[in-house]
């Protein structure tokens, strides 16, 4: 675990995201085995995503800072295989944390309850959970054939004004936290999403707990 976290200077685009109305796709259940699919699930709706890469801040512009990189493009049967591997390796890794490992086509979609990862209205990472942190980074590392969203969502009390910097906030310290434990920023996008994305009644306590997450999307690379 490192002692210390360097912050790093991240600029990204303005973050505005359109609601839309959703079903909760993350509900536990028998995993499917993909292998032979090709399909990749869309980007994750209703947030508008900064990109990290240096040169240009778009989905082409990751893909050529990944080529550039070296990062080799999966195709066909290849892609379910890998997303496979990595999920199996991710369920081993994350087992008894309270993160879960959903999947959503070919992508993977880790969901971490900010109960576990921040303070009440903090963005700093609870140094509880940087072991956590630490896992998913060594199989991001292993599995670098995928590129990495990180998706901050609040709950709807407060406001807009309180959540959207809070979400923005928490999504760039996960993201921090990744890069510094050697994942490749050009692999990484980052939203704040406020409470545009419910997956779940904010009516109840409950339900706004459920809402209150920081959701990494792992999507295969396929240049």
């Amino acid at each position: 675990m490192r002692a210390k976290i360097t912050v790093i200077g991240i600029s990204i685009a303005a973050l505005m995201g359109a609601a839309c109305t959703t079903t909760d796709p993350y509900s536990s259940g028998p995993r499917r085995n993909n292998t032979g699919t090709g399909a990749i699930a869309g980007a994750l709706g209703g947030a508008v995503l900064g990109y990290l890469t240096n040169t240009n801040n778009s989905e082409q512009g990751r893909k050529n800072a990944l080529i550039g990189a070296g990062i080799g493009a999966l195709a066909g049967a290849g892609v379910g295989q890998y997303m496979d591997r990595q999920q199996r390796a991710l369920e081993a890794e994350l087992s008894g944390t309270g993160v879960g490992v959903a999947r959503q086509g070919d992508n993977l979609v880790l969901r971490m309850p900010s109960d576990v990862t921040f303070a009440v209205n903090q963005a700093s990472i609870d140094a509880r959970f940087l072991p956590v942190l630490d896992d998913v980074a060594r199989v991001l590392r292993e599995y670098d054939r995928s590129t990495v969203d990180i998706v901050g969502h609040t709950d709807a009390s407060g406001g807009d004004h309180i959540n959207q910097p809070l979400s923005e906030n928490r999504a760039l310290s996960v993201a921090n936290y990744l890069i510094n434990n050697g994942v490749l920023r050009e692999r990484l996008y980052v939203a704040g999403n406020s409470a545009r994305n419910p997956i779940a009644s904010n009516d109840t306590v409950e339900g706004k707990a459920r809402n209150r997450r920081v959701e990494i999307v792992i999507r295969p690379f396929t240049g």
